[in-house]
């Protein structure tokens, strides 16, 4: 598929795959072709087996101000249609789901202000890292809308439903550190050090055992949902499946050697 709307940066050999949000002049406003490449771009790395991590970053200035509003204005110009309804439905709700399913960790580095459905689309991959001088506002209440893109669900579970009614009725900004300290991100480094720490990490999550990231994933995901006694029967489960895999068995070799692994994401 060739990309308009976003551009991707393959590192070590393509076992990390930077998706870059491309629009600057939108401040990475949010389209139909924007989330559809989106999509495409998560599931296609998620597929393939060299993967081993994805990171959502945005050219220019911000991360994401969430939803074009040019575009949106053609939106429910009938109130019959539900046009606003199928959009979400057929846009935003797919690419919500692949990324929680992705097989692959999906960290978002957040380089400028996220806004609106921007916020979230950070807040739903598995950890966020930002810049010192970047915020956060869930605004979806300025514009007389409610948190789409999955905040109402995992806004109320990063930070808590008190929180969670403060920044999405009032859209308050939220700086980075302040981000961090409410558990809304991971973590921030000053913008001088942004590009050399998120790869750092990075760096680790591209050669780490990726099926036990994986699972660790889905088993944190089920937890919403489980009781105990049914999260730790999943436990035993995934467990086994990552005990089968050649990964395991090189970290117990390497530990056993004194060395570092030197895992193969298998």
């Amino acid at each position: 598929m060739n990309y308009t709307q976003i551009e991707i940066d393959a590192q070590f050999e393509g076992k990390l795959q930077l998706i870059y949000l491309n629009q600057p002049e939108s401040y990475n406003s949010l389209t139909k072709v924007m989330l559809s490449e989106l999509r495409n771009a998560v599931h296609k790395f998620s597929e393939d087996e060299n993967v081993r991590c994805i990171a959502i970053a945005g050219r220019g200035k911000a991360f994401c101000a969430g939803q074009n509003l040019k575009e949106a204005l053609s939106f429910g110009e009938d109130e019959d249609d539900r046009e606003i309804q199928r959009f979400v439905i057929e846009y935003y709700n797919p690419l919500v789901l692949e990324i929680v399913k992705c097989r692959k960790p999906v960290i978002a580095l957040v380089n400028g202000p996220a806004v609106g459905a921007g916020a979230m689309l950070a807040s739903i991959c598995d950890f966020t890292l930002a810049v010192e001088s970047s915020y956060f506002s869930f605004a979806f209440a300025n514009i007389g809308l409610i948190p789409d893109t999955a905040g109402t669900y995992f806004l109320p579970k990063l930070v808590g439903k008190q929180l969670a009614s403060y920044l999405s009725f009032t859209g308050k900004k939220v700086p980075a550190p302040e981000a961090k300290k409410i558990g809304l991100i991971a973590d921030f480094f000053p913008d001088s050090e942004f590009v050399e720490k998120s790869m750092e990490v990075l760096t680790q999550l591209a050669h780490s055992a990726t099926t036990a990231l994986y699972l660790t994933k889905k088993a944190f995901n089920k937890s919403y949902d489980f009781t105990l006694k049914e999260q730790l029967d999943y436990e035993s489960i995934i467990q086994q499946d990552a005990a089968e895999t050649e990964d395991f068995r090189e970290g117990v070799t390497a530990f056993i050697e004194k060395r570092l692994p030197n895992y193969k994401g298998k």
